[in-house]
């Protein structure tokens, strides 16, 4: 895009430029108003701006349309020309946002040096703004498993809305990709989405981060809430916002307005916001490290997203996507999983989540061999129960000192236990895998005191004597 649209109030001037500009290649538009301009930005913003300070018979001056445009269009560079320059003007239009000050009579070379230069800026904003919501088009929902198709099914509902949403769960289960896949399929699909890392950020520079700053030297530099004007803002881990901000947020949401740090005039946004968090926000208020009326304002839809435990049948389709990412992007090798392997990881422990899951995926690439199916071998042997080189069991200090009846109730118990949450609760499958018919295994899991709970989704449970004996 190379569209520059000329504002002054003097016929002969915008056209002299207009000329020149289009001899070099430009598309130009002409405005001698603020009226003219106004309605030109608002019908397609342009990729720079040419404006004069001073407009005859006008509503507003060069300063007034400056303000307007760069509170809309903060990433279109503007750059302001007059005949009665001075360097309180310069200073003033500087610190409002424009790219560069021009005085007239102006140089011809000189003024195209700076039209270049304010292009090139044009064109890496509009790339850097590609770039971004090429990360939001990428963000792809991996799962098969009953958890993940609820999850699916709420962020549907909420992407045809506006509303704000409220994402909850452990650190590593993929919030960050849930608020994505919302994002990429709004109605802002096309408009940035941009994050906030509230737990990277020091809460001294939480504001500047949030809101920008205007300074006499460096003019003005906006912040991540200009940034995301039109689009989506999304609050990592907005439990550790600091209290401060926390009330300034609150009045950004009421007003869809704020004042830049040293600023004076007020900026206005279009903003959604999703928020996530791994903690208890109930129990952050009631300790007063966070707003009750924040909190209501940011959990108005409020959804839970699943840990990796409570989705292990997901375990392989995502492990087979991560592969195929890597090989994509890092060119490492493209390997399948053996069924030891599958199984392995979905018994396995995962703390991190599905961010462990991919880590696990990428060392295991980069360490492993270069072909060939990935084996249970290759990854983490950090259970209870682990074989050495000769294929011998070691058991851990508890199952070692039990007697040989107990022990063996103690490891049937564990390994269905793990087995059936493997398979999500489904008993059929889990049969099948261990090689006992269902009405065997629902024999062994009574007289092992285990019940399945299939309104929890599978849920496992043990059960005491007592209980067993009512059971019965």
């Amino acid at each position: 895009m190379s569209d520059i649209l000329i504002v002054d109030d003097e016929r002969d001037i915008r056209e002299l430029i207009g000329d020149i500009l289009e001899d070099e290649g430009y598309t130009t538009r002409l405005a001698g108003n603020s009226t003219e301009a106004m309605a030109e930005v608002n019908a397609e913003p342009p990729a720079l701006m040419i404006l004069d300070i001073w407009l005859k018979d006008s509503k507003m001056d060069g300063i007034d349309i400056l303000k307007t445009v760069k509170r809309d269009n903060p990433d279109i560079p503007i750059i302001i020309i007059s005949g009665h320059g001075n360097i309180e003007i310069a200073v003033a239009a500087i610190k409002q946002g424009a790219y560069d000050f021009i005085e007239k009579p102006f140089n011809i070379d000189q003024l195209l040096v700076v039209i270049r230069r304010a292009m090139e800026t044009s064109r890496l904003r509009r790339e850097n703004l590609k770039l971004k919501r090429r990360d939001t088009e990428v963000a792809q929902m991996i799962g098969e498993s009953a958890a993940f198709r609820a999850l699916v099914g709420q962020l549907d509902k909420v992407t045809r809305s506006n509303g704000r949403v409220m994402l909850t769960g452990p650190a590593g289960s993929g919030k960050e990709v849930a608020a994505r896949y919302i994002h990429a399929h709004s109605g802002r699909a096309q408009a940035p989405f941009i994050t906030v890392n509230c737990a990277g950020v020091e809460p001294e520079n939480m504001e500047t981060v949030l809101f920008g700053r205007e300074t006499a030297d460096r003019g003005v530099e906006p912040g991540l809430l200009e940034q995301a004007h039109g689009g989506l803002i999304y609050f990592d881990e907005v439990a550790d916002m600091p209290l401060g901000t926390q009330s300034k947020i609150l009045r950004v949401l009421v007003d869809q307005s704020f004042t830049r740090v040293g600023g004076t005039d007020k900026v206005r946004v279009d903003l959604r916001v999703i928020s996530s968090t791994n903690r208890d926000l109930d129990e952050e208020i009631t300790l007063g490290r966070f707003r009750q009326e924040l909190f209501h304002r940011l959990n108005v839809v409020p959804i839970a997203v699943p840990s990796l435990a409570d989705r292990r049948e997901d375990i392989p389709v995502l492990a087979r996507h991560f592969i195929e990412s890597f090989n994509r992007s890092q060119g490492l090798p493209l390997r399948s999983l053996s069924e030891d392997a599958v199984a392995l990881l979905q018994t396995m422990v995962w703390p991190g989540n599905v961010r462990q899951l991919k880590n696990l995926i990428e060392r295991v690439l980069i360490l492993g061999d270069s072909s060939g199916p990935i084996e249970a071998r290759e990854l983490p042997q950090d259970g209870p129960a682990s074989g050495d080189e000769e294929g011998r069991v070691v058991l851990s200090g508890t199952l070692a000192t039990l007697p040989l009846r107990e022990a063996r109730e103690a490891f049937e118990r564990e390994y269905l236990l793990t087995q059936i949450n493997r398979f999500g609760g489904n008993i059929s499958r889990t049969a099948a895998f261990v090689g006992m018919e269902r009405s065997a295994l629902h024999r062994k899991l009574k007289s092992l005191g285990v019940v399945t709970g299939a309104k929890s989704g599978g849920r496992l449970a043990f059960l005491d004597d007592d209980a067993v004996q009512e059971a019965g």
